[in-house]
């Protein structure tokens, strides 16, 4: 399979950053996207709407249901994945990309924080993949992809933020487990993470400027992300996929083009030696 055209994917946080980028180079495709966010109205600090990104969406070619989706909600989601399958008549792909960041320590993490991050992190991920599962067997190619890093249990990435960390591994562990438990089935389950930081609200909320500066585009993660949800999901499941290492291996090794300023030093993302 070359491309994603009518495929439908069900994207958790599609509204801003990775998972617009994702969802836009789908719709590239010809895909149709459900776009599963909070965000129905302008917010004062973040870019983008469930409707602006619908819009950018079928302007790229695509076809687009944006849907107001609260993911630690479970009657919500299971709204959704039914809307979707309603108009779109199933589901072959969803991405788990919606995140809650707190990069706290154990004293400076609020329990309500320490909540939000597992709630939508690890109960998120779990709760999309369990509602949309039912119709992903049905499907042709079925992919789960959760944009979480690689179970690295080296220390240093915990101590300065465990919470976090232990909230994003939570989608990874679903990784590990579901790709075995859905393996006979023929359901691809894949982590997709990215070598720098990506440039996105969350990277400008924690470091401004100087961060972005050091970043890459979103479109390096879609780009990555459209080249593993293309395979053959009985063939790639149970990977902790690297954005620059999946592109390499698609024969795409000049990355320039994915700095968000050219020529400026590259920051490393967290949980990669």
């Amino acid at each position: 399979m070359a491309d994603l055209a009518g495929k439908t994917l069900f994207i958790s946080g599609a509204s801003r950053g990775i998972g617009l980028a994702i969802a836009m180079r789908a719709a590239a495709d010809g895909a149709n996207v459900a776009i599963a966010a909070k965000t129905a109205a302008p917010h004062p600090k973040l870019p983008g709407t469930i409707h602006t990104a619908a819009a950018e969406i079928e302007a790229a070619g695509g076809r687009a249901l944006p849907l107001v989706v609260d993911i630690r909600e479970a009657d919500q989601v299971t709204a959704a994945v039914q809307q979707t399958v309603d108009t779109f008549g199933g589901i072959d792909i969803l991405v788990n990309n919606a995140s809650a960041i707190s990069m706290t320590g154990t004293l400076e993490t609020p329990m309500k924080r320490f909540d939000l991050m597992h709630q939508v992190n690890t109960r998120g991920t779990y709760l999309c993949s369990q509602a949309c599962l039912p119709h992903l067997l049905k499907a042709a190619n079925p992919h789960i992809l959760n944009i979480s890093p690689p179970l690295n249990m080296s220390a240093k990435w915990f101590k300065d933020h465990v919470a976090y960390t232990m909230a994003k591994y939570g989608m990874s562990m679903c990784v590990l487990g579901m790709a075995a438990e859905f393996a006979e089935a023929g359901v691809a389950v894949n982590a997709l993470w990215p070598r720098t930081g990506i440039a996105t609200a969350a990277i400008a909320m924690l470091g401004g400027d100087e961060l972005m500066a050091m970043s890459r585009k979103p479109e390096i993660m879609a780009d990555a992300a459209h080249a593993v949800l293309v395979r053959d999901s009985r063939a790639c499941t149970g990977n902790f996929f690297i954005d620059d290492e999946v592109l390499a291996a698609a024969g795409v090794t000049d990355l320039d083009r994915y700095a968000f300023k050219p020529g400026n030093p590259l920051m490393p993302d967290f949980f990669l030696d």
